[in-house]
């Protein structure tokens, strides 16, 4: 066997829930829990997804499979720790379920997940959140059969091993990682999509273009320290597998993300290519990880002052977390751009093939998102959700908590990088 240099990493690891994909995928998830051995299931969900009826439709599959079930549609957008321990609760005062099916879009999907956690093992949230703001305390064993079933193309929530969350009294979005997190089968099925409003498409299609971005510029797995087995994190940056699935997504995005947007009401091919490239770049940042864009969201969706999204409810100031992160993405890739110049050019030509080439070649992928966020409505910059200059110095430390994922960036971020990145993105355009 050759010597193998101790210092520097040589594995890798990557991992994704069997996947069960197309128009009609959600109609045969009683057969798919039935394979578990399972007679009560709790449905997880949110008020807006009840009302069109998806969940009772599920609950009506699984009845004849004689698995009973009950619907939970208190799921918050945008979960808070207090939102998810109210979840936490009612589950466990209702309880026990012996699986769960997650039906929404990231946020009842990561409150199933949380849940799922908390009533399989003792504890409570902070103890497992991720270090610096939690214990990051290890599952001790196996969760429950979790399906989650995906209403928004967005997340890829539905094929990671994490659940995000905002912690309320700190102002700032961290979350739970771990490999035991990750739904047992992922169901995805486009006509769940038909009926979202263009903004959520825009929002949600947008996290998509950052995960897909951000795990394909993230650091190489071999410029990493070696880890003990003990060590491995879920993120273990960019690698061979992780690659091909961003490439996809970035591909399928190219194709129809502009169409979801404007005419996806009655265009199932648009929506079916954007649940798949939400998907695939869910394979791919769920193993690779994401860095400074991400990062960056957390602080300013957790900050929020009075902005209200048009397309999402207006009974409180949110930024979606797609809006989150994009607002800081074009000046984010400037800075990682000379850390990995063909990667960043790479992904510029996949996601607009036909871009003029810009003569500073540092500009050629924040020129691509910049023409497609200004397409579909994205708010220009963080000055579009209601921040100022003034407010960097306030954004800057909740972005430095991120410690995760700013480990995962090819070029890692000082205070003073992060604070111009964030006062350059004041105004995109």
């Amino acid at each position: 066997m050759t010597d193998v240099d101790l210092t520097e990493e040589t594995i890798f690891t990557w991992g994704a829930p069997p996947l069960k994909f197309g128009a009609g995928a959600s109609d045969e998830v009683g057969f798919e829990m039935s394979g578990y051995g399972v007679k009560r299931v709790l449905i997880v969900t949110d008020p807006g997804v009840s009302a069109i009826g998806a969940p009772q439709r599920i609950a009506d599959n699984l009845k004849r499979y004689d698995i009973e079930s009950e619907i939970f549609d208190g799921v918050h957008v945008e979960p808070t720790d207090d939102s998810m321990n109210k979840a936490t609760e009612y589950a466990r005062v209702q309880g026990p379920w012996d699986g769960f099916v997650a039906v929404g879009g990231g946020s009842a999907i990561d409150t199933a997940k949380a849940i799922n956690l908390l009533t399989s093992h003792p504890g409570e949230l902070m103890d497992y959140i991720n270090k610096p703001i939690g214990n990051a305390k290890v599952p001790p064993g196996q969760l429950k059969p979790l399906i989650a079933i995906p209403t928004t193309a967005g997340t890829g929530s539905e094929s990671t091993a994490m659940c995000v969350l905002d912690i309320l009294s700190m102002k700032v979005k961290t979350g739970i990682s771990h490999w035991r997190l990750r739904p047992t089968l992922a169901v995805v099925d486009p006509l769940l999509t038909m009926s979202l409003p263009p903004e959520v498409t825009a929002a949600s299609g947008m996290d998509i273009v950052c995960h897909a971005l951000e795990s394909y510029t993230a650091r190489y797995y071999t410029t990493f320290d070696r880890k003990k087995p003990e060590e491995r994190v879920t993120y273990c940056g960019s690698n061979p597998v992780s690659d091909l699935w961003c490439e996809r997504a970035m591909t399928l995005l190219a194709q129809s993300f502009r169409t979801a947007v404007h005419s996806g009401a009655d265009n199932l091919e648009a929506r079916s290519n954007m649940m798949m490239a939400a998907t695939f770049a869910g394979m791919g940042f769920g193993n690779s990880g994401v860095h400074i864009p991400h990062a960056n969201a957390y602080p300013i969706a957790g900050m929020v002052k009075d902005y209200r999204p048009a397309g999402y409810p207006q009974d409180e100031p949110m930024v979606p977390h797609g809006q989150s992160v994009s607002l800081t993405a074009p000046e984010a890739f400037r800075f990682s751009f000379e850390s990995a110049p063909e990667r960043h050019l790479r992904a510029a030509e996949l996601m607009d093939p036909r871009a003029d080439k810009h003569n500073d070649a540092r500009e050629q992928l924040p020129s691509v998102l910049v023409r497609l966020m200004r397409d579909i409505g994205i708010p220009n910059g963080i000055g579009g959700v209601g921040y100022t200059e003034a407010d960097v110095p306030d954004l800057v430390p909740g972005t430095m908590k991120q410690q995760r994922l700013l480990a995962t960036c090819p070029k890692t971020p000082t205070e003073d990088d992060i604070a111009d990145i964030l006062t350059k993105s004041v105004q995109n355009w």
